[in-house]
């Protein structure tokens, strides 16, 4: 089934992060989507930078902007669902840069009635330092002898990195891992989002999105696994943004969701 594809990337305060993911969007093998920055109140050198970005790269992009007041990225996703012009939209964050394959990828695994959730590598800091336009352009920072030769530890993970073609989708299958909504790494329906009311603003950073992709769930929307097809680099952040009284709020949201089989949020796009 053909559909148009809406990309969004959430962003806050990190400019030379989300440039680097940018590049990634920019070099992808299917050009054909709308790329939607929703951004939760950065200051003004992200949007000099987008201005720049858009008109050197030709890229159909959007910027989405707001007063900073707290954490309000589920209000700021909110904003870009209903801002999107694709069938199906594809979720990211502004330190995850994206393989040349990654929205083929989830554009292949979508299916009526399912939502994908894709997979990672976290990259430490010495490497994300290293990680530059050519890196990305030359697909060098997917290479694991790239990122050995430029810090990543011998022991970490690597299989997101090495497998591919066959081997890859078996790995979706076996391996199952967690099944949620990845905020990093997910894609689903417009429709279905807009029929759960999206993201739940109440929410702060940390978790809120797999709030919003249980609730899919409980809408009956089953789990298409790509974390071996759908692969992005997580570049390392230093801010912590970690905040007991905001996990508080997001594990009590959460816990209703669950024990209430919840299919609705009333904090979501359309308030009640």
């Amino acid at each position: 089934m053909a559909h148009s594809t809406s990309v969004i990337v959430s962003t806050y305060d990190s400019p030379s992060n989300l440039e680097k993911v940018l590049w990634g969007f920019k070099k992808q093998c299917q050009p054909d989507f709308q790329l939607i920055v929703a951004d939760d109140g950065s200051q003004h050198e992200t949007r000099h930078m987008l201005e720049n970005f858009k008109q050197t790269s030709g890229m159909n992009m959007e910027h989405l902007w707001h007063e900073k007041s707290g954490c309000q990225k589920s209000m700021m996703l909110n904003k870009a669902v209903q801002k999107a012009s694709g069938d199906y939209l594809i979720f990211t964050e502004g330190d995850c840069i994206p393989r040349k394959d990654f929205v083929r990828s989830h554009n292949k695994a979508a299916k009526q009635g399912h939502f994908v959730t894709g997979g990672h590598t976290n990259l430490p800091q010495c490497v994300s330092d290293r990680v530059c336009e050519e890196a990305i352009s030359s697909g060098n920072a997917f290479k694991l002898t790239w990122l050995l030769d430029h810090g990543y530890p011998s022991y970490a993970k690597k299989m997101r990195l090495t497998v591919k073609g066959p081997v890859a989708k078996f790995f979706n299958h076996v391996l199952r891992g967690q099944a949620d909504w990845n905020g990093h790494n997910a894609s689903g329906w417009k429709k279905d989002l807009l029929n759960v009311n999206g993201f739940d603003e109440r929410m702060k950073f940390g978790g809120e999105d797999r709030e919003m992709g249980t609730r899919l769930i409980n809408a009956g929307v089953k789990i298409t696994r790509a974390r071996y097809t759908a692969v992005c680099i997580h570049l390392a952040d230093t801010r912590n943004l970690f905040c007991q009284l905001a996990d508080a709020i997001n594990k009590r949201v959460q816990g209703e969701t669950e024990s209430g089989h919840s299919r609705f949020t009333q904090h979501g796009i359309i308030k009640s």
